[in-house]
C-alpha cells in the first residue's frame, strides 16, 4: 500500500507538470543514465563525479584503491593493491551498491565479494560516477544505497599509454614465507586509436605482488577492449570486452585462524553488445550482455582434493532503453531481462530470471525547477512482482546556488549464497529470506562558483526486511536472516577550491565528511554482525600544490566505525613530468596505522611506491 500511494502521488505530480513549458541549453559533462542522460548542472541527485585529471593525482593503482577516496563510499579491502575489495555507499553492505561498466551491470548473483573483478587500469577511465542514495528507477534491482558507474575513454585524441611501477614495505617476510622483503610492481599498457568514424580502446595490465604478510601473494592480469563505429550521425555500433584472472593467498579472508593457508582463484569474462538509434525527438539503445565468472577457493591451500569451493556463475542480461523530448518534458521507457544461473560444490545449481520495466519523466520550469520522476516495476522468478518508484526536485536560485531534494525505493534480492551455502560448521544459507526493500528521503544543497564548490545534505534511509549473518551461540554455524528494519542517519559535507598564486603556481584543496547514525528495529536478540562494522565517521581532507611540470598532492583519510578503534591513512604521491614522460613516487599510509577493514586481514604499513608513466599522442 505504500509503495501504491507514492507511485499514484508520483504519476499525479508528473501529469499535472504537463501544463509548463520550458527550454533548456544543456551543458558540461552528460551523466550516463540508461535512458536520460543529464547534464551535470542539472542533476537532480547527489552525484560525485571523479575525472581522469582528479584520478592521475590520487596515489592509487586499481579501482578499488581509487574508490576510497570518493566520500560516502566505504571500501574493505581484504587484500591490498586491487586484491579483493568489497564496496559500500552511505552505511549499507557490499550487496546493496551496484557497480557498472559504461552502463554495463557487474552484479554477481553468487556473491558480491566478486563484483570488484574489473579488467580496467586507471589509463583507460574517462570519469567514475558515483550516485548516492537508491537507484531503482535508474538502474533496477540491486541499486539500493547507490550505484556506481565506470566510463571508459571512447574519443577523444589518440594515444598510447605505458605505467609502470613498483613497491616494497621494506620489511623482512614472515618465516615460512620465502626470503626477501615484501613488495611487488606492475605495468598497465592502454592504447586509444580514433579515426573519424570508429574509437578502439585497448587495454592489458599484469600486477605480481608477493604480499605484505603470510600467504597474501597476489597475480592479476586484466585485458580489456571497447570500441564504437560511428554508422552516421544518427546511428552507432559499441561493443565491449573484458577478461580478468585473479591468484591471491586469503590468508584471514574468510575462516581465520584456519585458513592461514588458504587460497583463491578467481576469473571473470565480461561481454557486450549495443547500438544507439536516433530518429527525430526518439533514441533506442538496444543491448546485450554477459558476465561469466569462476571462483575457486581452497582452504587449504596446495591440498585441493579437499576443503574445496568451486563455484561457476552466469548472468546472460538483454535491455532496451528508449527515450523521446516532447514540448511537455523527456521521457524514458526500459525494458530488461536478467537469467541468473550458477553450478556450484557448495550452494548447489539453481537459476532464477529477472525482468523490469523502466519509466522515467524529466521536465525543466522557468529554467530553474527541474522534475525527475519514474519509477521501477520487477518481476523475479523467486519473488514475484514488486513496484520501486522515486522522484526529485532540484531549483536554482542563481547560476552559483541550487538546492534539491528526493524521495527513492530500491531492493535487494538476496544472492545465491545466501539462499544455498551449505558449508558446515561454519555457514549455512537460509532459503527462506525474502529482499530487502528501502526507502530513502534526502536534501542537500550545492553553490558553485569558478573554482569554489560547496555542497552538502542529509539523508534518512529505513531497511525492511534487513538481512544479516547471525548465529545465537559459538557452537552454531551462521546464517542469513531478516533481522528487522535498518535505520541510518547521514549528513555529507564537501568543499574544494583551486588557485592559481603566480605564474606557474597552482594551490588546491577538498574535504569531504560523512557522517552516519545506524540503528536497528528488530524483534530479534541477536546483535547484528554487520552493525559492528558499520562506517561512522569519514573525514577525507587533500591538498595539490603544482609549479611547471612538478605537483604533489597529500591526502588524509580518517576512519570511525562501529565499536572499532579509529585510525588516519596519510598518503603523498609527488609527479614530475617530463615531456612524454612522468616520474611519480607515492607512500601510503605514512603514519604506519595498524588496522583491519574485512575480515581478520591486517592491512599494508607503511609503503613506498615509484612509478614511471610514457603517453604518447598522435
Amino acid at each position: 500500500m505504500k509503495k501504491f500511494i507514492a507511485f499514484t502521488i508520483l504519476t499525479l505530480s508528473s501529469t499535472c507538470a504537463f501544463s509548463q513549458e520550458d527550454t533548456t541549453v544543456f551543458k558540461e559533462v552528460l551523466i550516463q543514465g540508461n535512458r536520460l542522460d543529464i547534464p551535470v548542472n542539472q542533476a537532480t541527485r547527489n552525484i560525485e563525479i571523479l575525472t581522469a585529471e582528479d584520478i592521475k593525482k590520487l596515489p592509487a593503482r586499481t579501482v578499488n584503491e581509487l574508490l576510497a577516496y570518493v566520500g560516502g563510499i566505504d571500501v574493505r579491502q581484504r587484500g591490498p593493491f586491487g586484491n579483493q575489495a568489497d564496496i559500500s555507499i552511505d552505511g549499507g553492505s557490499f550487496e546493496q551498491t551496484l557497480v557498472l561498466i559504461n552502463g554495463v551491470k557487474l552484479l554477481d548473483a553468487q556473491t558480491a565479494h566478486n563484483m570488484m573483478n574489473i579488467p580496467i587500469p586507471l589509463d583507460a577511465i574517462e570519469r567514475i560516477e558515483v550516485l548516492r542514495g537508491p537507484a531503482a528507477r535508474v538502474y533496477g534491482i540491486n541499486a539500493l544505497t547507490g550505484a556506481i558507474n565506470i566510463v571508459t575513454k571512447s574519443s577523444g585524441e589518440s594515444f598510447i599509454a605505458v605505467n609502470t611501477y613498483a613497491g616494497s614495505s621494506f620489511q623482512e617476510k614472515e618465516a615460512g614465507d620465502g626470503d626477501g622483503v615484501y613488495g611487488g610492481g606492475g605495468i598497465q599498457l592502454t592504447g586509444n586509436f580514433n579515426t573519424k568514424k570508429q574509437n578502439h580502446l585497448i587495454a592489458l595490465s599484469q600486477d605480481l605482488y608477493n604480499g605484505q604478510r603470510y600467504n597474501t601473494a597476489q597475480s592479476n592480469t586484466r585485458l580489456f577492449y571497447s570500441g564504437k563505429h560511428k554508422i552516421n550521425t544518427k546511428n552507432s555500433l559499441q561493443w565491449m570486452g573484458g577478461y580478468t584472472y585473479n591468484d591471491f593467498g586469503a590468508n584471514g579472508f574468510y575462516a581465520a585462524p584456519g585458513d592461514i593457508n588458504s587460497n583463491e582463484i578467481v576469473e571473470t569474462a565480461l561481454v557486450s553488445l549495443s547500438s544507439s538509434h536516433q530518429l527525430g525527438r526518439f533514441t533506442i539503445s538496444p543491448r546485450i550482455s554477459n558476465r561469466y565468472n569462476e571462483d575457486d577457493y581452497r582452504y587449504l591451500g596446495k591440498d585441493i582434493d579437499i576443503a574445496r569451493s568451486k563455484h561457476y556463475s552466469n548472468a546472460l542480461m538483454a535491455e532496451i532503453n528508449t527515450s523521446i523530448k516532447t514540448t511537455i518534458g523527456d521521457f524514458g521507457l526500459g525494458f530488461e531481462s536478467r537469467f541468473d544461473e550458477i553450478n556450484s560444490s557448495n550452494i548447489g545449481q539453481h537459476q532464477r530470471d529477472n525482468h523490469g520495466i523502466s519509466l522515467e519523466y524529466r521536465k525543466v520550469f522557468w529554467r530553474k525547477l527541474i522534475l525527475t520522476a519514474g519509477t521501477y516495476v520487477n518481476y523475479n522468478t523467486d519473488y514475484d512482482w514488486q513496484v520501486y518508484p522515486g522522484i526529485d526536485f532540484a531549483y536554482r536560485f542563481s547560476p552559483s546556488w541550487k538546492v534539491y531534494a528526493s524521495v527513492g525505493s530500491g531492493q535487494r534480492i538476496p544472492s545465491f549464497t545466501d539462499l544455498y551455502l551449505n558449508q558446515l560448521p561454519g555457514n549455512v544459507g537460509n532459503p527462506n529470506i525474502q529482499p530487502e526493500d528501502a526507502w530513502a528521503y534526502e536534501a542537500n544543497f550545492q553553490y558553485a562558483k569558478r573554482t569554489l564548490k560547496i555542497n552538502g545534505g542529509y539523508f534518512y534511509r529505513s531497511i525492511s526486511n534487513y538481512i544479516d549473518w547471525v548465529r545465537e551461540m559459538p557452537s552454531l554455524p551462521y546464517s542469513p536472516i531478516n533481522i528487522g528494519e535498518n535505520l541510518v542517519h547521514g549528513i555529507h559535507a564537501n568543499i574544494s577550491q583551486q588557485f592559481a598564486i603566480k605564474e606557474k603556481h597552482k594551490i588546491g584543496y577538498k574535504v569531504n565528511y560523512t557522517f552516519l547514525k545506524p540503528s536497528y528495529n528488530s524483534e530479534e536478540s541477536i546483535q547484528s554482525k554487520y552493525i559492528l562494522e558499520s562506517l561512522r565517521n569519514q573525514l577525507i581532507a587533500g591538498l595539490n600544490y603544482a609549479y611547471a611540470d612538478f605537483s604533489i598532492q597529500i591526502n588524509n583519510r580518517f576512519i570511525k566505525r562501529e565499536l572499532n578503534d579509529p585510525y588516519h591513512l596519510l598518503s603523498v604521491r609527488a609527479n614530475y613530468d617530463i615531456n612524454d614522460f612522468s616520474v611519480y613516487a607515492d607512500v601510503s599510509n605514512i603514519l604506519n596505522a595498524k588496522y583491519v577493514e574485512a575480515g581478520a586481514v591486517p592491512m599494508p604499513p607503511r609503503w613506498f611506491t615509484l612509478g614511471v608513466r610514457y603517453v604518447w599522442k598522435k
